[in-house]
């Protein structure tokens, strides 16, 4: 099952977890150094949803974006 916003094609992105430790140099410390970077992936916010395309019921994944625009008419 992809992971992909089927109206706007919005999928997953790569990205990176950045692990830090120290005290922050504006509250008084040293400074913070970096421990460690991981790999990390930002997912969409999809949701499966009955919606109406061309007059018949069809069950769709789509972002919440897409949901709240009002992209596509709800099945009820």
């Amino acid at each position: 099952m992809s992971r992909v916003c089927e109206i706007c094609g919005k999928k997953p992105a790569a990205g990176r977890k950045i692990m830090r430790r120290g005290l922050a140099k504006k509250k008084g410390g040293v400074g913070q150094r970096i421990t460690g970077i991981s790999a990390r992936r930002f997912l969409p916010n999809l949701k499966t949803v009955k919606a109406i395309i061309d007059g018949k019921k069809v069950r769709i994944r789509l972002c919440t974006k897409c949901l709240k625009a009002g992209k596509i008419k709800k099945a009820v």
